[in-house]
């Protein structure tokens, strides 16, 4: 029986594994090939990394650390942070990722989704968008780590994302980051009306009712959290954790 995709989220900084609130704090959770190898253990549907300091900082993806990691992924894995050319998206593949997660670079000119498409295919790229509300409750795109506000309408970035080929969109809220109280299902539902390629929502995310209102009530086509799934209890006690089947049964 199908059901939407459920993706855990590891945020790198350095080489170890954190998990931000906001964007901002990032709180010290373990060794992201350890974290790999759990999540492996428990058969997640396909897993998502970021280095969220990599673009920010003008450096290369940390290759030797994705190798690793992807050396313990028996699910697809995905990769994003620092990505700018072809060459470095030609590298990632062969270190065993299956999908590259391309962001700020996007912004900037969508030539480079456009020639990992043409060399790879559209299933090998995904287009992130990382969107803050406006004082006056519109919209922005933001990069680096949210500390860039891009100035480009969310609309016609996700637009362009489309048209260059991106096999989906990764569509993270920045508000709601790490908070654990929901998706932004109005966000959500925006992109989803709008594009005709798969969404993943990011950002809220804090139980099983959570995914499944971004899937039916929003329209995602799979849902990733990273709270979620690496904190544990009121007083968010690191522990990795993923939803059993029969917690899930029903809820899309």
């Amino acid at each position: 029986m199908y059901r939407a995709r459920i993706i855990p989220c590891l945020l790198v900084r350095g080489n170890g594994l954190v998990k931000t609130r906001k964007f901002k704090d990032p709180v010290y959770i373990g060794d992201p090939v350890n974290a790999m190898r759990i999540f492996s253990d428990k058969e997640v549907d396909e897993i998502v990394v970021l280095d969220i300091d990599a673009t920010r900082e003008g450096r290369e993806p940390n290759y030797a650390l994705i190798e690793e990691m992807a050396g313990e992924a028996f699910m697809p894995m995905a990769y994003g942070g620092g990505i700018r050319n072809l060459e470095q998206i030609r590298r990632l593949i062969r270190s065993g990722i299956e999908k590259v997660v391309i962001n700020s670079a996007a912004v900037e000119s969508t030539d480079v989704i456009r020639e990992a498409v043409d060399v790879f295919g559209s299933q090998a790229v995904v287009g992130a968008v990382d969107v803050k509300k406006s004082l006056l409750g519109g919209y922005r795109v933001v990069t680096q780590s949210a500390t860039v506000d891009s100035k480009i309408s969310l609309d016609q970035h996700i637009q362009n994302l489309v048209f260059a080929g991106v096999g989906e969109i990764f569509l993270n809220s920045v508000d709601r980051d790490g908070t654990m109280t929901g998706y932004d299902l109005p966000l959500i539902r925006s992109i989803t009306q709008a594009v005709n390629v798969p969404v993943v929502a990011c950002g809220g995310a804090g139980s099983a009712e959570h995914l499944k209102q971004a899937v039916t009530e929003a329209g995602a086509a799979a849902v990733a959290a990273g709270s979620m799934f690496v904190f544990h209890g009121k007083h968010r006690a690191v522990l990795i954790n993923y939803p059993k089947p029969d917690e899930l049964r029903g809820c899309f």
